[in-house]
């Protein structure tokens, strides 16, 4: 199997966060990358910060709509050929309890992590069936592999990517693509910080307070990092992990075994 370097890359989420660390390790790698998201200022900086090598290209997009995503993908596809490799990383989290959980949120929530990851993948599939090589990588959460309190739309849309993830692997098993989910846990990102500024909000705890509170639901004692993230999605796009397929990989500290 080859390796990464001249292979078309496109990252959704790409601006900050998970995103930006996935986008600058597959870089690193010696992939094309294309970035999409919905704020081009974060995207054109994060694009500034990849190597040349990376010819990084930004595409604006709303990945819950369907027609945006074709038309975003054709652009990509116009720019740097055809994609290769797929990170569906973008996503939201808002929390209610269920019986405050409105018909707007709970549509915001499977759009954008569920349906966007749908949009996206059938995008390139054509692309990778025809190739006979492929890399689809869904950025999930442990929220697909267990339940948390007062987030039962967001678990539900991990959950649908977590099941499309698995059928979709054994539908492409002899076509040269392996379709995987990573699954991390709290991470350093803005959705953490939100998370923490809801706590605060809703309870009157101190920020460090309530950090410490999610802190602690991982065995190691601290939250998952951007990086530790997009190392697990490059292993799973290089070499040598063509047999693994339909697999939910846990970054969590041991948080879910």
């Amino acid at each position: 199997m080859a390796d990464l370097v001249g292979r078309h890359a496109l990252v959704t989420g790409a601006g900050k966060g998970i995103g930006a660390a996935i986008a600058a390790a597959l870089a690193a790698e010696g992939a094309r990358v294309t970035l999409v998201g919905r704020h081009r200022e974060t995207l054109d900086a994060t694009a500034a910060r990849l190597p040349a090598s990376a010819q990084a290209q930004v595409i604006v997009c709303d990945i819950s709509d369907s027609a945006s995503v074709t038309s975003a993908f054709a652009v990509a596809r116009d720019g740097l050929g055809p994609i290769e490799v797929l990170v569906n990383n973008a996503g939201q989290a808002q929390s209610a309890p269920l019986t405050r959980t409105d018909d707007a949120l709970w549509a915001q929530m499977l759009g954008v992590n569920l349906n966007g990851t749908f949009f996206c993948t059938r995008a390139v599939l054509p692309d990778m069936i025809a190739a006979r090589w492929g890399r689809v990588v869904n950025i999930a959460s442990t929220a697909a592999q267990r339940g948390y309190p007062y987030v039962g739309a967001y678990c539900a849309a991990k959950h649908g990517v977590l099941g499309l993830t698995r059928a979709l692997a054994l539908e492409v098993a002899t076509k040269g693509i392996t379709v995987n989910a990573v699954c991390p846990g709290y991470t350093d990102t803005d959705i953490v910080a939100s998370a923490v500024a809801n706590i605060v909000n809703t309870t009157g705890r101190s920020a460090d307070a309530a950090r410490a509170q999610l802190v602690k639901g991982n065995p190691q004692g601290q939250l998952v990092t951007p990086e530790q993230v997009a190392n697990a999605v490059l292993w799973l796009c290089r070499a040598g992990s063509e047999a693994v397929t339909g697999q939910a990989l846990s970054i969590s500290g041991g948080e879910v075994m």
